[in-house]
């Protein structure tokens, strides 16, 4: 059976660990592998999107990084419980036309015994910004 340390019940480190995995992930901006932290059958809500199973996530990212370009992303630890934790996050992007946005938001997560995210719920907010008020300029893998 598949595993994805940290595991659950969480504490304050693995919780923060937790975080920080996912941030990285998403970061790569690679949806198969942002994938694989997921159960086969999870559940997302993103926005007004309704995301079901690890082949809808692949294709939801798929969709999201083609028009979000220069994505990135710093995830904060904001709650924790047993096998939840609720995140803050911002991400800054691009669309094709070179207009920047900030986006901001809440994520709540309820993982699996073997660590694995098993329901997503994430409420979030673009906020279009110059280019000159940038906040996330490191480079890109």
């Amino acid at each position: 059976m598949e595993s994805r340390p940290p595991l659950p019940p969480f504490t304050l480190e693995t919780a923060t660990k937790k975080v920080q995995a996912a941030e990285d992930a998403w970061n790569t901006r690679d949806p198969v592998r942002v994938s694989l932290a997921y159960t086969p059958d999870t559940e997302w809500r993103n926005r007004a999107d309704f995301v079901h199973g690890r082949e809808e996530v692949v294709q939801f990212l798929t969709r999201k990084w083609e028009r979000e370009h220069d994505y990135r992303l710093k995830k904060t630890l904001w709650a924790f419980m047993d096998n939840r934790i609720a995140v803050r996050f911002e991400y800054e992007w691009h669309d094709a036309a070179g207009q920047w946005f900030r986006s901001h938001g809440n994520e709540n997560w309820e993982f699996n015994e073997q660590g694995l995210m098993q329901k997503r719920y994430a409420s979030i907010n673009d906020q279009p910004i110059a280019e000159s008020d940038r906040k996330f300029r490191w480079d890109r893998a």
